[in-house]
Parts: C-alpha cells; sequence; structure tokens
C-alpha cells in the first residue's frame, strides 16, 4: 500500500537548463509537501545524479543546448535495471509530446507551467512508480519462497532440481564431474515420539546449518522430505573428494545436540552418485544417490555409500 508520505518522501530531480524553470518546479513541488527534490542545470550530469540518487520521478527539460532530452532518455534506458525509465517529459513546443513519449518518457508537461497539473502528473506518476516497484519487490520474494524450505530456509526440491540442472549443463560445457550427495537421518522419528515435533523441527534447523558449513557457497543443500537432505556438488575433481565431503556430512551431523534442555543424538546415512558415472541426467543421478543412500542403511546406517556402478572409474 503506497501512502501519502511514500509519495510526499519520493526522490524527485529536475533538469532545465534555464535555473529560473526548474527552481519554478522546485517550488510548486515543495509548497505541495514533497521533501526530496534535486535540481540540475546540466544535463551531462542526470547518469550520474541517478546511479547514486535512484530518482523515483525525473521531470527531463526535452530542448536543452548540447545534450537534449532525449539523448539524456538514450543513456538513462542504458543503466536502468528494470527498463523503467522515470522520465516527466518538460517542453514547450507541443511537437515535442509524441516523439517524447515514444522515446521513453511516461507522462510530459508544459511549459508555461501551470501548478495543478504539474503536481497532479508528478504524483500520479510517483504512485504508478512506487506501485510497480512493490510489485517487483513482491514477485521477487514470492520467487524466493517457492523455492525455500519454510523451517530451515534451506532450498526445496524444485531450487534442487535447478542447480542439479545448472551443475549438469557447466559438468557438459567444461568437461567434468558433479556429484548429488542423499541423506536421511537415522533415528528422526524417534526424535520426534519422544519430544515432540517442535524439537524434531529445531533439531532440523541445526541439522541444515551443520550440512551447510561443510560444503562450499557454490553447491547446493535443500531439503526434500520430513528428514531427507540432497546436496549438489557444483564441481568435483575425483571421487576421492566426494567421499572426504560425504564422511565430513555424516560426522559433523553425529555430533551431539541440546535441544530444548534435552542431550540428543541423531546420524545420518549419505549416498553418492557422480556426473557421468552414476548417471547424465538430474533423475537418473538422484535414483543412483537414493540406492547407494539404502545400501548405507542396509549396511548399518551412520555411513555412506557411493554409487556401485562399474562406469565409476570414468571420473576417477
Amino acid at each position: 500500500m503506497i501512502s501519502a508520505a511514500d509519495i510526499l518522501n519520493a526522490k524527485i530531480l529536475i533538469v532545465d537548463d534555464q535555473k529560473t524553470g526548474g527552481d519554478l518546479l522546485s517550488e510548486i513541488l515543495v509548497r505541495a509537501g514533497h521533501t526530496a527534490i534535486t535540481c540540475t542545470t546540466d544535463p551531462y550530469q542526470v547518469c550520474d545524479l541517478h546511479r547514486v540518487h535512484h530518482y523515483k520521478v525525473i521531470l527531463l527539460d526535452m530542448q536543452m543546448p548540447g545534450m537534449d532530452g532525449f539523448q539524456v532518455m538514450k543513456e538513462l534506458s542504458a543503466i536502468q535495471e528494470d527498463d523503467y525509465v522515470p522520465v516527466l517529459a518538460i517542453t514547450v513546443d507541443p511537437a515535442y509530446k509524441v516523439p517524447a513519449l515514444k522515446a521513453g518518457a511516461k507522462d510530459f508537461i508544459c511549459k508555461p507551467f501551470e501548478v495543478e497539473e504539474v503536481i497532479t502528473r508528478v504524483r500520479n506518476m510517483l504512485e504508478i512508480r512506487l506501485l510497480h516497484e512493490d510489485a517487483r519487490k513482491a514477485a521477487a520474494t514470492n520467487e524466493i519462497l517457492a523455492q525455500q524450505d519454510p523451517l530451515t530456509g534451506l532450498g526445496n526440491r524444485r531450487l534442487l532440481l535447478k542447480r542439479i540442472s545448472a551443475a549438469l549443463a557447466n559438468a557438459r560445457r567444461n568437461r567434468n564431474a558433479m556429484a548429488v550427495v542423499y541423506l536421511d537421518l537415522d533415528g528422526f522419528k524417534q526424535i520426534n515420539d519422544t519430544l515432540g515435533h517442535s524439537a524434531g523441527d529445531a533439531l532440523l534447523k541445526i541439522v541444515a546449518r551443520r550440512l551447510e558449513s561443510v560444503v562450499r557457497e557454490e553447491d547446493t543443500v535443500a531439503r526434500v522430505g520430513g528428514d531427507e537432505f540432497i546436496i549438489a556438488l557444483w564441481q568435483i575433481t575425483n571421487t576421492t573428494d566426494v567421499a572426504t565431503v560425504a564422511e565430513k556430512l555424516v560426522e559433523i551431523v553425529s555430533r551431539p545436540y541440546v535441544i530444548e534442555n534435552h542431550s540428543v543424538s541423531v546420524t545420518t546415512s549419505a549416498g553418492v552418485s557422480i556426473y557421468p558415472a552414476h548417471g547424465e541426467h538430474v533423475e537418473s543421478l538422484m535414483k543412483s544417490a537414493d540406492t547407494a543412500l539404502y545400501e548405507a542403511k542396509s549396511a548399518g546406517k551412520n555411513a555412506y555409500r557411493i554409487s556401485r556402478q562399474t562406469k565409476l572409474s570414468a571420473v576417477s
């Protein structure tokens, strides 16, 4: 929701090579309650000023010597991240209106200025600009939430699949290897049954942080089920590297926990698959890792297993 204060406190830049024109516009807007107004008579300063201050509206004179408003808008378009150039064109010649709008201006006002028209057009444009920014922020937030596990803050299955696909593309392009590690907590159900789900949730959050501490920034840790985690290792050199990571993951999860004043112990079993030895697609890699996880659990848990495909030597 855009408030009156948001509009009145939004940053405005006035660009007019005639100081009297800029001062008049500034006075009109100040009297209307606007609090963040900058004026310049130098069109060459506009882009540098906008980079620093991110103005919500730029009132731009279209007819200036040396560098006219059309040239300024062209440069603004090159630096504006969201392709929305917040220009309100100023012109004394009605013939400039349509060309200014075609060049990217969002609205225009004519000289000589009519006070109510200036105030109304500026406020309307500010409201649209602020609503546009809010919508972009909301969309970005929704996209993050759609790819995030709400309990642990890790990526969810949707994000994981995207990251594995990206890692595979990188591996194919550079002819190297990447790996998938599938982990499942041993005895997690017992903790939920004895201490309750709040304790189980607290444990999962700690486990998530421990897993993140082992891998690199470019790797992806995701929670894909109740107590199931999958890690995509972006790039690996050989199977020894993967084994070292898997061993560290198993070891760090097995360290003691204190949950709600209770000492808690839990371990993990892990299965590892490696591209290209154990699969060349997301589905085959995840299936191979899942099979290796089952083997680790069958062997007594608190352990890892690397998929036993005969092609493993291809990345050794």
